[in-house]
């Protein structure tokens, strides 16, 4: 078999179909789930804390004082971006949550596997059989 032919099986099983759906898929999901993080979540919880912009907060490890972080990243400063990441966990709890909630939904709409059916009672032994015949025997003469 060629590499050609067996590239084009592999291709075209039904998993590698899926799975490169699920990544087109989930990389539309990831920029609107960073949307909904950026612009709708963090100015709700950045009011909350009492106006602090998340993406704005770093810690600057160089000596030179720099008034916003453009301005550190633009001199090329060592800096540590806590507020990047703040919003990075949140984004990644918020898609955890979406997934967890659509594979809920999606195990609600799956049909329910019929009850397995009973198995058959094992056959008597021999020796059971027997003793029962001989009580009805009994009972049928006295």
């Amino acid at each position: 078999m060629s590499f050609v032919q067996e590239f084009k099986e592999f291709a075209m099983r039904g998993n590698v179909i899926d799975l490169a759906v699920g990544v087109i898929i989930g990389g539309a999901f990831g920029k609107i789930v960073d949307s909904l993080v950026k612009d709708v979540v963090m100015p709700i919880v950045g009011m909350l804390v009492g106006g602090v912009d998340f993406g704005n907060l770093y810690i600057n490890l160089g000596s030179t004082a720099y008034d916003t972080l453009e301005a550190a990243e633009k001199a090329g400063a060592p800096l540590i971006k806590y507020g990047i990441f703040i919003n990075s966990i949140i984004n990644f709890l918020i898609i955890a949550f979406a997934i967890f909630v659509a594979i809920k939904a999606i195990n609600k709409l799956k049909r329910a596997e019929p009850p397995a059916p009973e198995p058959e009672p094992a056959p008597e032994p021999e020796d059971v059989k027997l003793l029962r015949e001989i009580r009805d025997a009994l009972q049928q003469r006295g």
